[in-house]
C-alpha cells in the first residue's frame, strides 16, 4: 500500500488519513483495496508503529468491505479485532457540531449511524463512500 513506502513517513492528520483510505477504496475498488491492503501488510506496520487508531480504522474497512462483498474475513488480524481504542474517535465535524450545540446529542446519533466494524474499535464512522 503506498502510504507506507516510506520509512521514516511522517505520521498524517488523522482525518487526512482517513479520507486517503476512501478515496483509495473509490480509486481502487473494494476487491482491489482488500486485496492490496492484505498483501502490503500495512495494518501490521501501522500497529507495529503503535499507531493504533490508523491501524484499526484501516482494519475496520477491510472488515467492512468484506462484509458488503460476501468475501470471508482473514484471520490474521483476529488478534487486533479484540482491541479498541481507549476513547471513542469521532469526525471533527461532529465534534464541531456537538460544541457549538453545547451537546452531546450529535454524539450520540453519529455513535448510532457508525458502520458496527468500525463502531467496535470506538471510530464513528458512517459514510466511507461520499467522497468526490
Amino acid at each position: 500500500m503506498e502510504p507506507m513506502a516510506d520509512n521514516s513517513m511522517k505520521r498524517p492528520d488523522f482525518e487526512l488519513f482517513k479520507s486517503e483510505i476512501c478515496h483509495r477504496v473509490k480509486r481502487m475498488g473494494d476487491i482491489d483495496f482488500i486485496i492490496d491492503t492484505l498483501e502490503s501488510r500495512v495494518i501490521r506496520e501501522y500497529e507495529k508503529r503503535e499507531w493504533h487508531p490508523e491501524c484499526l480504522y484501516l482494519l475496520a474497512m477491510l472488515d467492512y468491505l468484506c462484509r458488503v462483498n460476501n468475501v470471508p474475513l482473514c484471520d490474521e488480524y483476529d488478534d487486533l479485532r479484540r482491541c479498541r481504542l481507549q476513547k471513542t474517535v469521532y469526525p471533527r465535524s461532529i465534534r464541531a457540531m456537538a460544541a457549538v450545540m453545547g451537546s452531546d446529542d450529535a454524539l450520540r446519533e453519529s455513535e448510532r449511524e457508525a458502520i458496527p466494524e468500525f463502531m467496535r474499535f470506538n471510530i464513528v464512522e458512517s459514510d466511507v463512500r461520499n467522497v468526490v
